[in-house]
């Protein structure tokens, strides 16, 4: 196993930072071979079979290609689940396990009616009836791809949520049901941002999912809350994940619909990461 460390740090070490590749090391060993940390150090001299190192200098070049190590595995852990991941389908982040978190400690009605709007992958959905049993969830996704990988993830984590395709951005077109809470983590990064951001987001994940247009960067915000102003019940929830460098003009958006309590907490980093209030 060692020469196998050493031959994925020697590949990846003018691409990634020492950090990082330490991390695709424990997981690239966990995921081909079935080792957890305490193992990979505990048989640290342990010679490799010949499959699994074929399997790892495989997910190796493909790395050098700066492909996502998520999309490699095809998996991902996300708030005590295992989630499958594919592209066009965005891969869940930190960030959006801690709005989970939040929604969860939120004071909800019993049976609480919840609707994910842009679930991807089904992260959020899924792994708020995990934290929520009696919880009725429901998420849509404007794109076919993005609610089979959900459907796919409910099978797997044997989880009862509803999924459907469909535009918010044409909501009116729609018979919706009264719901207690709505969350979203809509595309919210501005083209200008693009600059800022690493290839293996740029090349593989899905630019819909990601960007909005400088001159509008609030667009799927406007069109959620107007949405949310219509169908949340009276006191019910809106929980959204948002761009960092927008939070004032979230707080005056939701406020010109007449939402109240208008809160912005902040993620890990100590970024203006999310925000809610009540209608």
């Amino acid at each position: 196993m060692r020469a196998t460390i050493q031959y994925i740090e020697q590949e990846l070490r003018d691409l990634y930072p020492k950090t990082e590749i330490r991390a695709f090391t424990r997981l690239m060993l966990e995921h081909v071979c079935g080792l957890n940390y305490t193992q990979q150090v505990l048989l640290n001299d342990q010679l490799l079979e010949d499959s699994f190192k074929i399997t790892i200098g495989e997910m190796v070049k493909r790395l050098k290609d700066h492909e996502p190590i998520q999309y490699i595995m095809g998996e991902i852990e996300f708030a005590g689940l295992k989630l499958m991941v594919a592209p066009p389908v965005l891969i869940p982040r930190p960030e959006t396990e801690e709005l989970v978190q939040w929604i969860a400690e939120t004071e909800l009605p019993n049976a609480p009616a919840l609707l994910d709007v842009g679930t991807g992958s089904g992260c959020i959905a899924l792994a708020l009836k995990y934290r929520i049993p009696d919880a009725s969830v429901s998420a849509l996704d404007f794109m076919e791809q993005a609610i089979e990988v959900a459907h796919q993830n409910a099978e797997l984590n044997k989880l009862e949520v509803e999924f459907f395709k469909t535009d918010i951005m044409n909501w009116e077109t729609k018979a919706w049901r009264k719901l207690d809470a709505i969350i979203s983590n809509p595309p919210y990064v501005r083209e200008s941002e693009k600059e800022n951001m690493s290839a293996n987001v740029l090349n593989y994940e899905s630019e819909k999912a990601l960007f909005v247009p400088d001159n509008d960067p609030l667009i799927f915000y406007r069109r959620i809350t107007e949405f949310a102003n219509r169908w949340l019940k009276e006191n019910g929830w809106l929980f959204f994940e948002i761009n960092e460098s927008l939070g004032n003009e979230m707080i005056e958006l939701v406020k010109g619909f007449g939402f109240k309590s208008v809160e912005i907490k902040k993620d890990l980093f100590g970024k203006d990461r999310m925000l809610r209030c009540r209608k």
